[in-house]
């Protein structure tokens, strides 16, 4: 009965979904799943690079051609095979009782007799470098386990992927459920591949005559922490310090616990009828389905406790769960069709927005800034960086989906006392926002995060965001303590210059174009102007709260030091004038553009400068060292100079850190083999492109007019 009225729940959601889309068509608007399944992701051989996910946005779990993490050394250099949430940390012991105040550094940049300490990385004394080692490794993201298919061959020898023929899987990103097919010398297997949207798991039924055979199982290994930049859940090493037990074991249920030395988490099974056993490998467990079928479902949940039996659904009611949420995240917000174009290069923009879509919901869309590699594998540790934090969220609210954008905004009301008192630490008034940090922002020492600032003014910027989406005061009675907070930082930090009777940002600063040293950098053009930018905007906000403006506010902007200038270009700072004709000075961000682009138009800036000045850093800069948000970056500063072909020319750079994998992830190099910044770059220009910003004249303002591209919009909100 159950399983009836979950087919026919499933059959409901496709024929709305359907009646939708016909609806929609009828009154000449955009087809949404039309346009979202042209570019469902199909392999039909094994690439490291083209690995498929599943998730929620607090999950994600990402599989091979076998639709489970069959081969995890296959693809470890690859897009790996990882398991994570967003809740799963862990720490080694603190056996040596680091204490973070060892990671402090005192500085006094501009001679004010400022004792103020900094969280940097220590080469010597030893003591001091390995509890900077200690606070950068701890807490670590977990990957949470690897859940793949044991198949064997007729002669009783384990299957290896030059086993597989006749590959082919699809992933439908109208329902996100991947579908892959293969054979084992030449027996079909099915396998059906899809997470439940409520809860940290995942769901497979599969079809295979190999069952009844006894020669296809599921195993579940648990891999240790590598503790190291990098962690793609391969480790399995060091079996004696961590544990696992089979907590609960039956015919349809069973249950396994995970003790690190730092947390401990359950796994949680459902299946069809069969039998979970340990396997000879420690941290090994291999489930044998029964024999009576040629089809089984199995279905795996992660969580801090223990799930109770029946809370955990097989697969028809975890697709349900994912084809109902699928649906409505395609269709609510915004949309854009560019069908009809004459531009060679429209579908593979429009492919990477609609897997750039997928991609940031499945990886992105959870309570906490998320780390530069998603929920996939750990990059710096599996920690955040805040400013990432603008590229990984503008995009959801510039959508329509500023409630995803939100989600994540409850880590600095959660942080706001750690962040207090790193500003206490080093003299200043309000909140400096952590850069690098875990969950329960926890400051990571470094030494370039420990100077940078642009992270700075991002709460406030997404903040506006959140209140332009409805001008609801509601949303300013949320943020505005969190918003003044920003701003006291921002107007205590700038240094006053009496001989020029002006507020300089520095010394103490690594801009975001990280080449520079702080005891040496003063005025970047970006930072100075995000600077204006936030401090203007903070003030409007204390308008809407019913306040007077902040006197000091006030002074800092009007004696904000200007945009440093040089040869009629904006130079990256004004301690670099040589910014052009230096080498070392002409590689990573091309940061300077983003003070036009990111940050919207100010009193400040000479467009005609800034022209010059995207011409200059065109022709003169080092693209091949650069990452992957910089070209949206320079095509974002385009378009405000209406130049779109220009804007154009610069999503399509052809540098490998431009590159757009088959299942649309931005790959950078070796070592990132995705960047999701980038994908939310593409998503944040398009969207400025197609919606405009404040004072942009027209409809598809980033667009060139001459026919070359025809496009559909609906439900873009303007850019500030």
């Amino acid at each position: 009965m159950k399983k009836h009225y979950l087919w026919m729940l499933i059959c409901s959601l496709i024929a709305i979904t359907s009646c939708n889309q016909r609806q929609e068509k009828e009154n000449g608007s955009i087809d949404r799943k039309a346009v979202v399944s042209r570019h469902n992701v199909v392999n039909e051989f094994i690439d490291s690079l083209s690995s498929l996910t599943v998730g929620n946005g607090e999950f994600a779990f990402t599989v091979d051609v076998t639709g489970l993490q069959t081969f995890p050394l296959l693809y470890e250099k690859g897009v790996a095979l990882g398991t994570q949430s967003e809740w799963a940390w862990d720490s080694f012991k603190n056996e040596k009782n680091f204490r973070f105040e060892e990671t402090l550094k005192s500085y006094d940049f501009n001679n004010e007799g400022r004792d103020a300490k900094y969280s940097v990385q220590w080469k010597e004394p030893q003591r001091n470098k390995e509890a900077t080692d200690w606070f950068r490794e701890n807490a670590h993201r977990l990957q949470l386990g690897n859940i793949g298919f044991e198949l064997y061959k007729k002669d009783g020898q384990r299957a290896q992927a030059k086993d597989l023929t006749n590959i082919r899987q699809e992933l439908n990103l109208w329902t996100g459920q991947i579908h892959s097919s293969f054979q084992v010398e030449g027996e079909p297997v099915e396998v059906y591949t899809t997470a439940h949207q409520q809860q940290d798991q995942i769901a497979v039924k599969v079809q295979s005559p190999l069952i009844k055979e006894g020669r296809l199982n599921i195993y579940i290994r648990y891999p240790y922490p590598t503790a190291k930049f990098l962690d793609e859940g391969t480790n399995w090493k060091d079996p004696e310090r961590h544990q696992t037990k089979i907590e609960e074991n039956n015919a349809r249920f069973s249950s396994i616990s995970h003790q690190l030395q730092g947390t401990r988490y359950e796994t949680s099974l459902a299946f069809t009828e069969g039998k979970l056993n340990k396997g000879e490998e420690d941290h090994y467990f291999v489930f044998q389905p029964a024999r009576n079928s040629n089809q089984m479902e199995f279905s795996a949940a992660f969580s801090p406790k223990k799930a109770e039996e029946g809370s955990v659904p097989l697969y028809n009611e975890t697709l349900a769960s994912s084809t109902k949420a699928w649906a409505e995240f395609w269709n609510r917000g915004a949309a854009i069709d560019f069908a009809g174009s004459k531009d060679p290069r429209a579908n593979e923009l429009e492919r990477r927005v609609v897997l750039s879509q997928y991609l940031t919901k499945v990886q992105c869309a959870g309570h906490y800034p998320p780390q530069e590699t998603g929920l996939t594998f750990n990059s710096w540790f599996g920690k955040p960086h805040t400013e990432m934090h603008w590229w990984h969220a503008v995009h959801f609210a510039l959508w329509g989906r500023v409630d995803l954008m939100e989600k994540s905004l409850r880590y600095y009301a959660n942080t706001v006392e750690k962040a207090r008192g790193i500003a206490k630490r080093q003299g200043y008034e309000g909140v400096r926002w952590q850069k690098m940090s875990d969950n329960e922002g926890n400051e990571s020492p470094s030494s370039v995060a420990a100077f940078l600032i642009w992270q700075q003014p991002h709460f406030i910027y997404l903040a506006e965001l959140a209140y332009r989406d409805k001008e609801d005061p509601k949303v300013i009675e949320k943020y505005k303590e969190l918003v003044f907070a920003t701003a006291d930082f921002m107007a205590s930090f700038p240094t006053y210059d009496k001989a020029k009777d002006r507020y300089n940002l520095g010394k103490g600063v690594i801009p975001a174009q990280e080449v520079f040293k702080a005891a040496e950098t003063f005025n970047p053009t970006y930072e100075v102007a995000y600077w204006d930018w936030a401090l203007r905007i903070a003030q409007q906000w204390r308008k809407r709260a019913g306040m007077e403006p902040d006197k000091k506010w006030d002074e800092v902007i009007q004696k904000l030091a200007a945009l440093p200038v040089q040869g009629g270009v904006y130079l990256a700072t004004e301690s670099a004038t040589d910014s052009y004709t230096n080498p070392k000075w002409r590689t990573d961000h091309p940061a300077v553009l983003g003070a036009l682009g990111m940050v919207p138009e100010s009193p400040k800036l000479d467009k005609e400068i800034m022209k010059s000045t995207l011409d200059t850093v065109w022709k003169t800069w080092s693209w091949a060292d650069t990452w992957g948000w910089d070209f949206p970056m320079t095509a974002m500063n385009a378009a405000r100079l209406g130049l779109p072909e220009k804007a154009l020319d610069a999503l399509f750079m052809d540098i490998q850190t431009n590159t757009y994998l088959k299942n649309g992830h931005n790959y950078q190099d070796d070592r990132l083999r995705i960047y999701l910044p980038g994908n939310g770059g593409v998503l944040t220009v398009v969207a400025m492109m197609a919606g405009g910003w404040d004072g942009s004249e027209g409809e598809l303002p980033g667009f060139p007019k001459d026919g070359s591209w025809q496009v559909k919009t609906e439900g873009f909100k303007k850019m500030p």
